[in-house]
């Protein structure tokens, strides 16, 4: 088969629209059309009132060579790659090693977990916080109630921070080896919708991430592998090598006992602020690394479609519109929208008592009032906390305390219409937009709880970004504060082997290690990191 990429047809093509469009483009009569399949949907919608589908089909002909032979230069004629996932190594009959660990169960430690398991090395998987729905009724606690249980929490438990959000599944991460393609159809053997692994930009939703995280822990506990839930890992036990380096050889828990391991996957998360002061504190290579600060922005989702679909707003096909701004202010600052949600809400996502963090989330139907996204300004630890490897929790943990107390210590969040926010002028009530945020929010001045740079880098980008989509910047849009947990402050750094740069036999990953971001890629890297796991133990 060869694949044919950049083929577009009206919105409203009909069924037959599609191999006719084949046969025109690859030059060929009907009857050397085999079949098709469709790889990959998008949409062009930059003519607004005349929006196309953008396809990528798989195509089964007659004379393939032929074809390939007349094209040869054209990237959008090729062959189909091989996107098959194939096992890199498999634990023998009987295998007597120790097991291996995965300290975390979100995306990352899910796969890492997976993967380890169908190769048959019966992993043990340890988080802090609760199985999947019980955490829900926790976290539904917070927003209800605003009571924190801070172990189990939008942050932390079964499914990781990717449960509570949009459910992104598209990534920008180089994939020479289709991973990506692995984690989709594990999905879509747990419940997820098969069109996520053709839509050009495939989500979830929370409720049906619920459900496929379920399903991939009753697979991983059929293959061997083990779930102990509730478990905290406090200290690592560090022995010499025979070469010298430290090298791992145990966990010391929560409860006081000991777990002895000697191939450990660090899958915790951007939020285990514990974890990463307690491998600083071991002598764990750590570094501070970039991340971002600011807001959530929330518009009537119908102005957020009509600004991008024009006449074609509400269209089944396209569904809920999304969008990405970026602004260079001339303070030097980037600014740019994060995690977009269309569709969604704004949701309570702090895990430490007296903090306020806001993040966004949307259903698979995106069909709530509110779009909602970051709005965020780029921050570096040269310039904004250069107190060392864990200066970045510490300025979090700043701005997150002022906005607990802005919003009026009680989990309310701070809030600002962004006329108001323009004028530099408090908000004492709402317009024409709702807040989705629970449990509730405290108009007032932003300013209070984020620094005065991105202030200044956030009002110069609003009327840019309203420019680019109509009542962006409209007085009653509302900002909900404040947006800290963009990605991990820190990076935990390792080496080609994908263990730790100074620990042998610890393998830091995923997004709280600093080598991912979002669903897919942290689920890559778990994919990655569990087959250089496999690779070690058999070698020694």
């Amino acid at each position: 088969m060869l694949r044919l990429s950049g083929l577009t047809l009206p919105l409203d093509h009909d069924a037959q629209a599609l191999p006719v469009a084949i046969c025109a483009r690859l030059g060929i009569e009907p009857d050397r059309l085999r079949g098709h399949e469709i790889v990959r949907r998008g949409n062009d919608a930059r003519r607004r009132n005349a929006i196309l589908l953008v396809y990528t089909v798989d195509v089964d002909l007659a004379d393939e060579a032929e074809v390939l032979a007349r094209f040869a230069g054209d990237h959008e004629v090729r062959p189909r790659p091989d996107t098959d996932y194939r096992f890199v190594a498999q634990a023998p009959e009987g295998w007597p090693g120790l097991r291996p660990v995965v300290i975390g169960a979100g995306p990352c430690g899910l796969f890492a977990g997976l993967i380890l398991a169908q190769m048959g090395f019966r992993p043990i998987i340890l988080d802090r916080g609760k199985v999947v729905r019980e955490r829900t009724r926790d976290t539904w606690g917070l927003w209800r109630r605003s009571q924190l249980n801070p172990d189990s929490n939008v942050q932390f438990g079964e499914g990781g921070a990717g449960t509570f959000s949009d459910g992104k599944l598209y990534c920008r991460v180089k994939d020479p080896r289709f991973l990506g393609r692995k984690v989709l159809e594990e999905f879509v053997k747990a419940g997820a919708p098969d069109d996520i692994l053709f839509e050009a930009h495939p989500h979830i939703g929370t409720f049906r991430l619920v459900t496929m995280v379920e399903s991939m822990r009753r697979t991983i506990e059929g293959l061997g592998g083990e779930y102990r839930w509730q478990t905290r890992v406090d200290e690592l036990e560090l022995e010499r090598g025979p070469d010298g380096r430290q090298r791992l050889r145990g966990l010391h828990l929560h409860d006081g006992s000991f777990l002895e391991a000697d191939h450990v996957v660090l899958a915790v998360g951007h939020s285990a602020r514990p974890t990463f002061e307690m491998l600083h504190r071991r002598g764990v290579h750590i570094e501070a690394k970039p991340f971002s600060i600011g807001v959530r922005i929330e518009h009537p989702q119908s102005w957020i479609d009509e600004a991008r679909y024009g006449k074609f707003a509400g269209h089944p096909i396209l569904g809920a519109a999304a969008y990405s701004l970026t602004h260079h202010a001339s303070n030097g600052r980037a600014v740019y929208s994060f995690c977009m949600c269309p569709g969604g809400r704004v949701v309570a996502a702090t895990s430490e008592e007296g903090h306020v963090v806001t993040n966004g989330m949307s259903q698979y139907s995106r069909a709530e009032f509110n779009a909602n996204s970051g709005l965020v300004v780029a921050i570096d630890p040269v310039r904004d906390y250069p107190g060392g490897p864990l200066a970045g929790i510490a300025f979090q943990r700043h701005w997150e305390s002022l906005a607990y107390r802005a919003g009026g210590s009680s989990y309310a969040a701070p809030a600002q219409k962004v006329g108001d926010f323009l004028a530099g002028r408090p908000s004492t009530g709402l317009g024409a937009v709702t807040p989705s945020y629970k449990p509730g929010v405290t108009m007032t001045d932003l300013s209070q709880c984020l620094p005065g740079f991105a202030i200044e880098a956030m009002r110069e980008a609003l009327p840019v970004f309203g420019r680019q989509i109509a009542r962006y910047d409209d007085p009653d849009v509302v900002m909900t504060g404040v947006e800290t947990r963009t990605s991990s402050p820190v990076r935990i750094t390792r080496g080609k082997d994908f263990q730790s740069l100074n620990v042998a036999r610890l393998f830091p990953a995923g997004e709280g290690a600093g080598y991912a971001g979002g669903i897919l890629s942290a689920a890559i890297d778990g994919i990655k990191v569990a087959e250089a796991v496999a690779k070690s133990i058999l070698a020694e």
